[in-house]
């Protein structure tokens, strides 16, 4: 069995906290490259459609320490967006009529101005997803309000539940972590989230707990419910069943379990054309901490900023330019359009 963590792998200065080291995994691949599979499809021009979604990550800090993070979050990461940063994150949003703001971490409320920039974006009409971890509305009295704060600004909240076991959880998220989760949903949907009359919504994120894809997303949302309505009267809406990508703490498991060369066999095997259209990256633009610019969350962690003549900071934000950019690819992009394919939304097919 691998050793549990208690802080990150840049705490234990770990060779993969190096993106350079992750990379040089990625690449070293026998079968043919995820850039040349696309030109095989006759796309040797990758763009997006436009950009829908802006997701901002505001900090690597969180109060947990998760086996498959790829953020390699934890109480030890000290990198948080300033109000500055987001301030101009603010300024773009002004200048465009992108709709839809995804804020994600770390545990994006341990940010001290994670409140004021859920005020502002909800002054200015933004439709608000939270990514949620559960168990950080239960981690200190000062966040057991947040359900309240959540529902007053009519935020959309993705929450993390790997499973309806308290064993297949804390196994992958930390002991404890299925009781305070459960606890967690339970104050949810006392405020109306998650409810089937409820304009609050409360939707639910499955990663895999080992080295294998997702089952099918409709399933699995159909057994979660049914799960923990039954066991703990615990209502939700939707389940997004999310595929664990190769880099950062899962990168690590794979290589530390000799499951590396094996999975990424099985998302080369599972590569679905069909999936290439919807992956995330193609409407949504990532905004780290420190306000650099990236195709998606997953370029994000492995520090793959834009490039080809397009603005890589927030505080040079162009709509035009950034929709003309091409997509940064890599053989991690493989996870993305393995069978019903993934992005932060769920299956893609």
């Amino acid at each position: 069995m691998l050793k549990e963590r208690k802080i990150s792998l840049q705490g234990q200065d770990h060779q993969l906290s190096h993106t350079d080291k992750q990379i040089a995994i990625l690449e070293d691949l026998e079968q043919v490259s995820f850039a040349d599979r696309l030109e095989g499809l006759g796309k040797s021009s990758f763009k997006p459609t436009g950009i829908d979604i802006f997701q901002v990550n505001l900090g690597k800090m969180c109060n947990q320490v998760c086996k498959h993070c790829h953020v390699d979050a934890g109480p030890d990461r000290k990198e948080i967006m300033t109000r500055e940063t987001m301030q101009q994150c603010l300024d773009a949003l002004d200048q465009s009529d992108i709709s839809t703001i995804d804020l994600t971490g770390g545990a994006p409320e341990m940010n001290p101005d994670f409140r004021w920039f859920v005020e502002e974006l909800s002054n200015r009409g933004k439709h608000i997803i939270v990514r949620c971890n559960l168990t950080i509305i239960l981690a200190n009295k000062k966040y057991n309000d947040l359900p309240e704060f959540f529902k007053k600004h009519k935020v959309e909240v993705v929450s993390s539940l790997p499973h309806f076991s308290a064993r297949r959880t804390d196994a992958q998220r930390g002991e404890g972590v299925f009781e305070k989760s459960i606890a967690a949903l339970k104050m949810l949907n006392t405020v109306g989230y998650g409810l089937a009359d409820s304009p609050l919504k409360l939707n639910l994120v499955y990663n895999p707990s080992g080295a294998f894809l997702p089952a099918d997303q409709a399933g699995l949302e159909a057994e979660f419910k049914r799960k923990l309505k039954d066991g703990y009267d615990i209502t939700f809406n939707e389940l997004y069943a999310i595929t664990n990508l190769p880099i950062s703490r899962f990168l690590d498991y794979l290589v530390a379990s000799e499951n590396y060369e094996d999975y990424m066999q099985k998302l080369i095997d599972a590569f679905n054309p069909a999936a290439v259209d919807g992956v995330m990256c193609r409407n949504t633009i990532s905004i780290g901490w420190d306000g650099y610019l990236f195709d998606c969350d997953f370029n994000q962690m492995l520090d793959l900023k834009l490039n080809h003549g397009a603005p890589n900071h927030i505080k040079d934000f162009n709509v035009d330019l950034l929709t003309q950019r091409e997509i940064i690819l890599n053989n991690h992009c493989y996870g993305c359009t393995a069978g019903a394919g993934s992005s932060c939304g769920g299956v893609t097919t």
